[in-house]
């Protein structure tokens, strides 16, 4: 007599372990048909060249705001030009504007500021960075990312961490193995080029190593320590303005004033429109790559400038805080991108003064 199979068994009669839950269908993992129908409207509004640049404009504007008269100089067009695209993203309700005496200011609507600032620090330096598209002969264009790792990576790493833990001072070799790791991991996440991953991890960790020591010795009491001032330059994805600030601040001050870079969200690279600026600059590379924000760096410094990721920075007492409006010079032109670094030098030259 001939059974049949039951149903959680193979034809061949064996019962099936390796069978999970059904997986869920398309329509299930989908943006909902009325949500898609919204986004593409936004996205339709926002697909235009010259209201990127009217937008990415007005979010970098002193104040959040620009009138049409500032935005005229964007292109060669007339004003009433200028005020139909602004229409068409106020009616998407991606900007909103305020009357006053015969000028109508323009800013981003609070609901999408968020989701501006990611589109700006983002998706557009992605996409501006992926123009070349990488090949093993020309590893330099675009992000070719073929892991040229090590063998053992946990005996490199516990190396690095032995030196660390005998370089500065108060450092156990448990707390600068623990550091060195999540450093690596949080620098292999960023994706980008990984050829020097572990090199990376060595600067980064020391500056961490180096921030939770001086914060231990601060807030130790009894003691009176005497430390030049510390400043933390922090952008969203620490491969643009906050690279170029720190760069212009250690050019300038050297030794007399410890700089730190971090990024909210940091890219995987510092854009490639910027990288010659800090080459320029006498920036090592081994200094000026994105690293993510720990608490230890926000504790460590005396004065925290950020650049569009102030909701992203812990506010600790007896810190000073400043927010510098800065253009990203990833989605400038090469004449835009030299007016950042002066608009962030003269910056920096003024900060100096007060340390100082």
């Amino acid at each position: 007599m001939t059974v049949a199979p039951s149903p959680d068994q193979s034809p061949g009669g064996s019962a099936d372990q390796t069978a999970g839950p059904a997986p869920v269908p398309a329509d299930g993992r989908a943006l909902g048909p009325d949500v898609a129908v919204s986004v593409a409207g936004v996205l339709k509004a926002l697909a235009d060249p010259l209201r990127l640049r009217m937008l990415s404009a007005i979010a970098t504007a002193p104040g959040g705001e620009a009138h049409v008269g500032d935005l005229a100089a964007l292109a060669e067009v007339s004003q009433p030009t200028v005020s139909h695209h602004l229409k068409v993203l106020r009616d998407v309700g991606v900007l909103s504007a305020d009357r006053r005496g015969t000028s109508v200011f323009y800013r981003v609507a609070p609901v999408y500021r968020t989701a501006v600032t990611t589109l700006l620090d983002r998706f557009a330096p992605a996409v501006a960075d992926s123009g070349r598209v990488a090949t093993p002969e020309d590893p330099g264009a675009g992000r070719w990312t073929e892991l040229h790792g090590l063998a053992d990576v946990d005996r490199e790493l516990g190396r690095l961490a032995e030196s660390l833990a005998a370089r500065i001072p108060g450092t156990s070799e448990d707390e600068a193995l623990r550091v060195v790791r999540e450093s690596y991991t949080a620098l292999a996440r960023r994706g980008g080029i990984p050829v020097h991953l572990v090199a990376l991890t060595e600067h980064f960790a020391r500056q961490r190593l180096a921030d939770a020591a001086k914060n231990r010795t601060v807030e130790a009491p009894g003691t009176d320590p005497d430390h030049p001032p510390q400043v933390l330059f922090v952008c969203v994805g620490n491969a643009g303005r906050s690279q170029l600030a720190a760069a212009l601040l250690a050019r300038s001050a050297g030794d007399r004033v410890v700089v730190r870079s971090a990024g909210s969200v940091p890219a995987g690279d510092v854009h490639d429109v910027v990288r010659p600026v800090l080459e320029d600059l006498g920036a090592p590379d081994d200094v000026f790559f994105p690293k993510p924000l720990t608490d230890d760096a926000v504790r460590a410094a005396d004065v925290v400038v950020t650049m569009g990721c102030g909701d992203s920075v812990p506010v600790l007492p007896g810190k000073r805080y400043e927010d510098w409006v800065v253009g990203d010079p990833a989605l400038a032109s090469p004449a835009g991108v030299r007016a950042i670094r002066d608009e962030l030098d003269a910056r920096v030259h003024r900060l100096i003064d007060t340390l100082l």
